[in-house]
C-alpha cells in the first residue's frame, strides 16, 4: 500500500468514526477544558481551594529583580515571555560544562545529548505524546515552512487546503505558497465584526478534496480560544489532516495536544518562558506519511525527519527547564506528586483561573470607550489575554505614551495583518494597540495599566 492509499484509508476511517470515539466533554465548543483537551475532573478539588501564589511565581524570573526593570509593568508578552530561573540554569550549565558535540562517547558529550533527550521526553510528555512525535527547529514559522515543503511534495495539483485569515502568518503564508504548485487554498473567514472563526463556515468549504486544516487554537490579535477539538472532528470527518498553531495559547498553560486530536501542534518557546525555539508536534501517522525534509540517512526517526538545520544543542536542552518549571510550580500548590501530563494540567488550569480574574477587569475597562475598538470577546472566559484594541489613531505612538507611565506594551500589525484587514483596521496607518499578560503578572501591574490607558486613551 502506498502513502496516498494509507492516508485515504486513515480518511476514510475519520469519516466513518469522527469523533466518537472522543470523550463527551470535548464536543462542546463553548467549554473551556474542551478548548484546551484538559480534563476538567483533574484537580479539581485541589484547584478549588488552591489560589496562585503570586510572590512564588515571580520569584521564579529573574527579570522582576533586575533593577533596570523596575517600576514597569510588561504586557508585550504575546511578543515573548520573560524567561524562567530553571531555563536559564540548564542554559548556563550546558554552555559552561556541555559546550561540545552531543551523543559522543565521553562525559561531557554523552550529558549533552542525554540533556537534550530529556527536554524533548519532558516536554513530550506534558504535550500529552511521543517523545520521537515533538520536534524542535529554529521558530514557528521555519517549521511551519518545512511543513509546507513535505505538504508540496505530497500533494497533487487540484487537491485543496483551507487556511484562515485570523492566523498569525506563519500559519498562513507557508501554506498559501503551495498555490503556486496548482494546489487550490479555501479561505476560512472571520466575521468582520467580532473576528470569530465559525465551525459550520469551515464545514461549507470542506469536501474530498482538502487534505489540510489550518487554524489559531487563539489569534495573537483577537484572543478568542477557538475549539480545537471540534474544528478537529469536523475537519477529521472530512478526511483532513489538521494543524494548529498554538503560539498564542501555550503561553497560558500547555495544551494536551494528545488529547485535543490535532495532527500538528506548534508554539514558540521563547512565549513559553523557554529559549529562542519553535516546538513542532507531528503526530505519528501523519509524520511516517509525508516525505522526509531532512538528510536521508536521517529518514527513521520520526522527530528528525522535519528539522533539517542542525539542532540548536544548548536551547534544545534547555527546554527541559521549562518542564522543571512545570514541577516546582505543581509541587508548590499541592499539585499531583507523580505525571507530567498531571502536573502540566493541574499548572494549566492554576494558570488559567489566575490569568481569568486579572483580565476581566481590563476587558470591562476597555470594552466600553468611544475611542476604542476592542478586538475580539469581552468575556474573559472566552479568550486568551492577549487584547488588542483598535484605536482612532495609529498605535504605535500610544504604545510609546504608555511607556511613560511605565507600561511596556506594542503597537502594529503583530504578523496578524490579514485579519485586521478584514476588519476594516489599515495595518500600516493603524494597527492595533495590544496588551498581553500571563499568569506571572500581578494584580497591581493590571490596575496599574488601566489607570495608564486612563491617561492616555
Amino acid at each position: 500500500m502506498g502513502c496516498r492509499d494509507v492516508a485515504l484509508s486513515l480518511h476514510e476511517e475519520w469519516r466513518r468514526h469522527g469523533s466518537a470515539g472522543r470523550p463527551a466533554l470535548f464536543r462542546n465548543p463553548r467549554n473551556m477544558d474542551g478548548a484546551t483537551g484538559r480534563d476538567v475532573e483533574l484537580d479539581k478539588d485541589i484547584l478549588a481551594m488552591t489560589t496562585l501564589d503570586i510572590d512564588f511565581v515571580r520569584a521564579q524570573f529573574p527579570a522582576f529583580s533586575e533593577p533596570v526593570l523596575q517600576g514597569q509593568a510588561f504586557f508585550e508578552n504575546a511578543g515573548g515571555s520573560y524567561t524562567c530561573q530553571q531555563v536559564i540554569n540548564r542554559l548556563t550549565r550546558y554552555y559552561t560544562q556541555r559546550k561540545v558535540q552531543p551523543y559522543a562517547p565521553y562525559d561531557a558529550s554523552r550529558l549533552a545529548g542525554e540533556e537534550m533527550d530529556e527536554a524533548r521526553a519532558r516536554m513530550a510528555a506534558i504535550l500529552g505524546v511521543d517523545a520521537d512525535e515533538l520536534s524542535f527547529g529554529p521558530s514557528t514559522t521555519q517549521n511551519t515552512y518545512v511543513l509546507a515543503q513535505a505538504f508540496r511534495q505530497w500533494m497533487k495539483p487540484g487537491e485543496a487546503i483551507i487556511v484562515t485569515n485570523q492566523d498569525h502568518e506563519a500559519n498562513s503564508g507557508p501554506w498559501r505558497r503551495l498555490a503556486d504548485e496548482g494546489i487550490e487554498v479555501r479561505e476560512w473567514a472571520i466575521d468582520l465584526e467580532t473576528g470569530h472563526l465559525n465551525p459550520s463556515d469551515l464545514e461549507n468549504l470542506l469536501d474530498d478534496k482538502v487534505r489540510l486544516v489550518c487554524f489559531p487554537h487563539c489569534s495573537n490579535v483577537v484572543g478568542e480560544i477557538n475549539p480545537v477539538t471540534e474544528i478537529t472532528a469536523i475537519a477529521h470527518a472530512a478526511g483532513a489532516f489538521v494543524c494548529v498553531d498554538g503560539v498564542s495559547y501555550a503561553p497560558h498553560g500547555f495544551a494536551n495536544v494528545g488529547e485535543l486530536g490535532p495532527d500538528i501542534y506548534l508554539f514558540s518557546a521563547y512565549k513559553t518562558y523557554g529559549p529562542h525555539q519553535g516546538c513542532m508536534v507531528i503526530r505519528r501517522a501523519l509524520g511516517e506519511l509525508l516525505p522526509n525534509q531532512a538528510h536521508y540517512f536521517n529518514a527513521d526517526v520520526l522527530y528528525k525527519r522535519f528539522t533539517p538545520a542542525g539542532p540548536d544543542h544548548a536551547q534544545v536542552a534547555a527546554c527541559a527547564g521549562m518542564a522543571d518549571y512545570i514541577d516546582d510550580l505543581s509541587a508548590h500548590h499541592g499539585g499531583p506528586s507523580e505525571g507530567l501530563a498531571e502536573k502540566g494540567a493541574f499548572a494549566h488550569d492554576l494558570m488559567r483561573a489566575h490569568e481569568v480574574a486579572l483580565l476581566q477587569p481590563l476587558l470591562d475597562a476597555v470594552k466600553d470607550r468611544n475611542s476604542v475598538q476592542l478586538i475580539g470577546p469581552a468575556d474573559a472566559e472566552l479568550r486568551a489575554p492577549t487584547v488588542a484594541l483598535g484605536l482612532n489613531r495609529a498605535a504605535e505612538p500610544v504604545a510609546a505614551e504608555l511607556a511613560k507611565h511605565g507600561i511596556m506594551a506594542g503597537g502594529g500589525d503583530f504578523y496578524a495583518v490579514r485579519a485586521l484587514q478584514a476588519m476594516g483596521i489599515d495595518p500600516e496607518k493603524q494597527g492595533v494597540l495590544r496588551l498581553s499578560f500571563t499568569h506571572y503578572t500581578s494584580q497591581d501591574e493590571v490596575d496599574k495599566l488601566i489607570a495608564a490607558l486612563d491617561h492616555v486613551l
